[in-house]
């Protein structure tokens, strides 16, 4: 990755791409080249007409620049912050497509879109766009080609450049680990991903194993870890670079390596997908390892609960009750709602342990999030206002679309036991991703506290909007949100 300030026109380059807005005569920030090229280039013009992801390439033989690419954004007035994102995307890809082995971009100009964020979306977008699964590929893809981005001036463009990469990586690391499939990546073995990674980081790493876990107490991670010989983890790391008393952010992120359903087993239709139920941890130690690179200036924690769900002798069943870390009772009605009570064990460790001063849990947790938002938006509950309307100020900023669902009594009393303190679902299918929340509001007691089911945006799925940096599998949704809030703290 590099940056150029130097005229684009006397640069030697495989691919020169620039960006077209709808109907527009000329390319954003493009030199002026001989009339025999210029005519070529309006005549692309005329035919693309900047519509949004269109391209048309130029070739100039015997040229330092090899082909212009023209890249549509669509109309000016309808850009959002994701726009040169997508299309940088597909520029990256194309570049690939095309076998070379670099390629350029033209940074679009301030009355465009800010030149930081161009820049961000830019990196962001051709990054993720080139990573694909290929561990398990006997034919692997070529090496992906390196990008240039040509920008007006460099000032503040450097530091946004290292973030931005930074960032993309970080998203890149959780999809690599998100799309390990369950023979590759058991409970320890992402226990050992955060041991790695945090002695790389200089960040502080405690695991704690079973039967260390039954006997501090933590018995939602103890029962539905029980049923496999896999045994069940909690991995927790630390971020330390704040002030000495500065209360750290808390993040908690679920990590079910795999999810049969246990006892109450899934359909056999698309099971295998449930590799992808770990992806709350996944995101967790992309932001960690995101928030040591940068080494930002707080105090963070990351909790991961990690086990496989597998029906067994072993297993935990409905009908059973089980006492949290939090000393609450839970009656198990269903044991594929398994990811509640992993989560309120790490949730209510978080606050004791920690006492932060606000927490943020990931979880592939509930279907009915899927019936009720989709594939591209994510479900919020929260417990403080202000806590949601930064992470909402993220979301708009980064594209990782979030939607608040309520949280009153009423869905309290929907998961009240008659044997137990609460009831591991809800009545029915009412509400599922909020009595959901709201099993997970009772291992809270006071800190500010935002869950998010990311059970639709964690993975493509059938239904899931094309997005050129997210390549079929984990989408790392989250990363890249999470870190714009804690660097806006």
């Amino acid at each position: 990755m590099k940056i150029k300030t130097e005229s684009s026109a006397k640069k030697r380059t495989s691919l020169l791409c620039g960006f077209v807005l709808e109907n527009s005569n000329k390319v954003l920030g493009l030199p002026k080249f001989d009339s025999k090229t210029t005519s070529a280039i309006n005549q692309s013009l005329k035919d693309m007409e900047g519509k949004l992801g269109k391209f048309s390439i130029v070739p100039i033989p015997g040229k330092p620049i090899q082909r212009i690419l023209l890249a549509g954004i669509g109309k000016k007035e309808n850009l959002s912050k994701d726009t040169i994102r997508f299309v940088s995307g597909k520029i990256a890809q194309k570049a690939r497509e095309l076998k070379l082995s670099e390629f350029s971009i033209i940074s679009p100009p301030s009355f465009v879109t800010d030149p930081i964020s161009a820049v961000s979306q830019i990196i962001e977008g051709t990054k993720m766009a080139l990573y694909k699964f290929e561990k398990f590929k006997t034919e692997k893809i070529e090496t992906s080609p390196n990008l240039t981005i040509i920008v007006s001036k460099s000032d503040k463009i450097t530091k946004a450049v290292k973030i931005s990469e930074i960032v993309a990586n970080g998203a890149i690391f959780t999809k690599s680990i998100a799309n390990l499939p369950p023979n590759e990546c058991t409970p320890t073995t992402l226990a050992n991903f955060a041991k790695i990674m945090s002695k790389k980081n200089k960040m502080k790493c405690n695991i704690i194993s079973e039967p260390e876990l039954k006997k501090k107490g933590f018995g939602g991670i103890s029962a539905v870890g029980q049923g496999s010989n896999n045994q069940p983890k909690l991995i927790i790391l630390e971020h330390n670079r704040g002030r000495k008393n500065d209360k750290p952010i808390v993040l908690v992120g679920k990590a079910v390596t795999f999810d049969t359903g246990g006892i109450s087993l899934k359909p056999g239709a698309a099971m295998d997908e449930m590799k992808f139920d770990k992806c709350g941890g996944c995101t967790v130690l992309g932001i960690m390892k995101s928030i040591s690179e940068l080494k930002l200036p707080i105090n963070v924690v990351g909790i991961i609960p990690s086990v496989e769900n597998m029906p067994g002798g072993e297993s935990y069943r409905p009908g059973d009750i089980i006492k949290l870390y939090s000393g609450k009772t839970a009656e198990i009605l269903n044991t594929d709602a398994e990811g509640r009570l992993i989560l309120a064990d790490a949730l209510s460790y978080g606050e004791k342990h920690y006492s932060p001063k606000a927490i943020i849990d990931f979880a592939t947790l509930t279907g009915a999030c899927i019936v009720a938002l989709g594939t591209n938006v994510a479900a919020i509950v929260s417990n403080d206002e202000k806590l949601t309307k930064k992470i909402n100020e993220s979301s708009k900023r980064t594209t990782e679309e979030v939607w608040e669902l309520p949280l009153n009594q009423d869905y309290m009393d929907m998961i009240k036991s008659d044997v137990a303190d609460m009831k591991n679902i809800g009545i029915g299918r009412a509400a599922g991703t909020i009595t959901a929340a709201a099993f997970l509001k009772n291992a809270i007691e006071k800190t500010p506290w935002t869950h998010i089911d990311i059970a639709g945006v964690a993975w493509t799925q059938t239904a899931t909007k094309e997005k050129s940096y997210n390549p079929k599998g984990a989408t790392g949704f989250g990363v890249r949100l999470i870190l714009d809030y804690l660097q806006n703290l």
